[in-house]
Formats: C-alpha cells, structure tokens, sequence
C-alpha cells in the first residue's frame, strides 16, 4: 500500500510538471524556447506534448530536429503517426489519448517548431578545453567523427579500435584514422533499434583471439528477425572461424526494446542481455528468451549451474528475467557484483544488481507509466520481485555503463558511468557499498550518449550517436 501510495504521487507530480524523482537532479534546464502566447491553441498543444511526448522527444524537440524521418516530417505527416501510431517501432497510437483537434494541433506545434530550424545545442555549448566538474576538470578530444550511430567499441592489444555501426558495418581505427572495414559479416537485419549492436573482446584475447558480438539476424522471409550473438576472429581485417553462440527466439517483426549487451565474469562465462522485443506477456515467461539475461560459457553452451537448468519447460540458459529493455551491463570482476541498467516505458528506467534466478518485476511491477500516459500497474514492489538500486523518473534511457578504475580520475575511483540517450549527458554514480549515493551529471547536451568505455590506457572513452563521435575524456589542471 505505501509502495503503491508513493508512486501515486510521482505520477501526479510527472504528469502535472514533466519533473519526477527530484533527488536524481538528471534532468538539465531547457535553453530552447519559443515564446507561445499562453491560451493559445498552440499552448495547450505544448501542454499536451510535455505531459505525453516529451518523456522521448524531449521537451525542445531536438530530437526531432537532426534525425531521419521514415515516415516523413510533414504536417499531416507528423499527425498520422501520432494518431496511428506504428507498434513495431514502438510508437503507440494516441488516438484514444487526444482529440482530432489535439492532434492536429500537436502536429502544427512540432512542425511549426521544425520549420524554425530548432536543434540542439550539442557540444558547441561546451568549452572542450576544460570542462568543470564536481571533483576534477576534463578536456574532451575528439578522435572520430563521421560515424553512423556508432554502438560498441573495443580496444585490441595493439591499440586499434573496433568500432560496430548499427546500420550492419563494422570499422577498425588506428590513431584515430579508419583503416579498415571489417568484412566477412554475417547478415545483419538493420531496422529501428535493431542492426550490430555490443562487441566485446575475449578476456583471453591476446591467446585465442576471439570476438563476440551482437546482431539482430532473420531465418525467415516473414520480415521477423530475433538478437542473435555470435564470435568470430579476424585475419586481414576479415572475419573467420564464426560460430553463431545464440539466437533468442521466438522471432518477431517488432523492431525495438532488443537489449544486446554482452558481460564476462571471467570465470569461463559470458552475459547477453535480451529485450521484451514489446511482447510483455513474454517477459514472466520462462519458456522464451525475451526480457531475459542469459548465461552462457564462452563457447555457447549451457553452464551446468544455470538457475534454471532443472525446471521443466524453462529455457536453460536464462540467469535472470522480469527485464524490459537492458542497455547496459558490466560484471565487475573486482567485486563480484553484476550490473544492470534497462529503460523503463515513461519512466521507471532501473539500476539493478543481477542475481541468478531472480525475476526483476517488469511489466508487473514498474516505477514507469505506458507513452500515452496510461497506468501499466500501480505496483512498484511485489513478494518474490527484486528493486532496483536506483530509477529515474523521467527516464533518461541509460545506454552503456562502466566502472571508474586506475589513478587518472581523481575522486571519480570505483565511480560508475551510465550514459544517457534521452538527456544527452552522462551520469557519475558514487557508490557506497551497493547503493548509490550521488548522481553528477557530465557533458550536458552532449548528443545521445550510446556507450561508454573504460580504455586499457586507462582513459574513458564515450561514443555519441548524434553526430557520431567518439570521443576521450581527460584530466586537466
């Protein structure tokens, strides 16, 4: 009752103001603005747009201002998609959550606002020389520019980077330059979310040379397509010795929510992250892979100690479930501890700590609300259902994730970093034991922070999707 009492109150609070879980401090003031006379239809389009539409398109619009339009960017264009909706990407119809008129008005606002050229502030807004934080100063250098949503990136001993795109290409970077692309790729379905994801090397790289990564990939002429992980090795920038290790079923023609990070313990065993695909009726489902963290060994098999190996009906190689859309995880191997972060719907994104065979509530416990703003539960705890270390209302859609480790960072030492797709900055958390005690928010408007990466020379590296960065944070003076 106290559970579900508190989280009444920070859906009034969200739903009135935009503004929820206000200790985070994770949501930065908006700079953009156009002045809209105040009874104005206009005005109570932007009321309707920040109550329901900015929880993903962000109260300025940017997010709509730099981006490609599949369905195009007209006025009548920008009203069929909010009144119809297309549930395979995730959009939902709102034709039942405004009027005709509403709509149509929202459609005139966003359009009104593209026409004057509204964007984003991006990293022009930041002195990249020295940029101050809480505990030290950084330098920001780019060293790559130019990529398309750029997704993982790993270090090879020899100090190359393997950079994947989502669009299906995979590059490798020496000094900052492209000197290859990687061929010999399997085939990759590149659509909404989906296309190359994580790449992660073998802890034993430097012996055996292996690569894992993942990809959305379809065995049928039905259009559906399902994450898949496979490893590979290259030679002359060529991928060889494939092995498909996994490939999440059933298949589905919904192309959002995939998951697809990959995690070692280093005890023989590797962690791959599946998203609800947008099929929640799956998640609490043991006999599918949907809105699971699987454990595998590191050739593919299933460990004989999987929570799960024994119950009858159960996919083997699940480790956790009760999972929407994790983006980000990390096994610390210093602690022993698992990292979780996955997106919520309209808020409730999580932070978890994973343990085997726990189930992790979604969608029968959430701190989030559905896009159109209806109730998805009003349960935020439940007996046999584990809660997250921290959530944020209003999402800001956490994508990548590591731990601050080595001399360079001065007070920033067993910190965690999280990206954010949704704010465009990234979060430093200071931990205390398990819980977390302090957010700082980093980068302001930076773009859409997709990954972030902890390099063997001891560096922080974050990958930004919009314009395609990558960049290297350094201490300063």
């Amino acid at each position: 009752m106290k559970n579900s009492l508190i989280f009444l109150i920070l859906l009034l609070i969200f739903s009135l103001t935009g503004k929820g879980d206000p200790g985070t401090n994770d949501k930065p003031k908006n700079n953009n603005s156009v002045i809209i006379p105040q009874d104005s239809a206009m005005s109570r389009a932007q009321r309707s747009y920040n109550t329901i539409c900015a929880s993903c398109h962000r109260e300025d619009m940017s997010w709509f201002a730099k981006r490609k339009w599949k369905y195009g960017n007209s006025q009548n264009d920008i009203y069929t998609s909010a009144r119809t909706g297309y549930p395979d990407f995730g959009m939902p119809s709102f034709k039942n959550t405004f009027s005709e008129k509403e709509l149509r008005d929202i459609a005139n606002l966003i359009h009104t606002k593209l026409e004057l050229n509204i964007g984003e502030n991006g990293i022009k807004d930041l002195d990249t020389k020295r940029i101050p934080t809480e505990k030290l100063n950084l330098r920001l250098d780019t060293l790559i520019t130019g990529l398309d949503v750029p997704w993982g990136m790993v270090f090879l001993p020899d100090g190359d980077m393997l950079i994947t795109e989502r669009e299906g290409k995979m590059f490798r970077f020496r000094n900052g330059k492209k000197i290859a692309d990687i061929q010999g790729l399997p085939e990759i379905v590149s659509v909404g979310q989906g296309g190359l994801l994580d790449i992660r090397l073998h802890p034993d790289y430097k012996k055996n040379g292996w690569i894992y990564f993942a990809y959305t990939s379809s065995s049928n002429s039905n259009q559906q397509w399902s994450p898949a992980l496979m490893r590979a090795r290259i030679k002359n920038n060529t991928l060889i010795d494939k092995q498909l290790l996994f490939k999440a079923t059933p298949e589905y023609k919904a192309a959002f929510n995939v998951g697809c990070r990959i995690t070692f313990d280093r005890k023989g065993h590797l962690f791959f992250s599946v998203g609800d695909r947008g099929i929640v009726e799956n998640v609490q489902n043991l006999s599918n892979d949907c809105g699971k963290i699987h454990r595998l060994n590191e050739d593919g098999t299933i460990p004989a100690d999987n929570p799960f190996i024994n119950q009858p009906g159960a996919n083997k190689s699940i480790w956790s479930y009760g999972h929407r859309n994790p983006q980000g995880l990390f096994y610390n191997t210093e602690t022993g501890i698992f990292w979780e972060s996955e997106h919520g719907p309209k808020g409730g994104d999580e932070l978890n700590i994973i343990q085997p065979g726990k189930n992790y509530g979604w969608p029968v416990i959430t701190f989030g609300i559905n896009y159109d703003g209806t109730i998805i539960t009003r349960d935020t705890a439940k007996v046999g259902m584990e809660q997250p270390i921290t959530y944020w209302v209003p999402s800001i859609a956490p994508c990548g994730m590591t731990f601050v480790k080595g001399n360079k960072y001065k007070g920033w030492e067993g910190d965690m970093l999280v990206g954010s797709l949704r704010f465009k900055y990234l979060v430093r958390c200071k931990l205390e034991g398990n819980k977390v005690i302090h957010k700082e928010i980093l980068l302001p408007n930076i773009g859409r922070l997709r990954n972030v990466e902890l390099g063997p020379d001891g560096y922080i590296y974050i990958a930004v999707e919009s314009p395609g960065i990558i960049y290297r944070l350094v201490p300063v003076l």
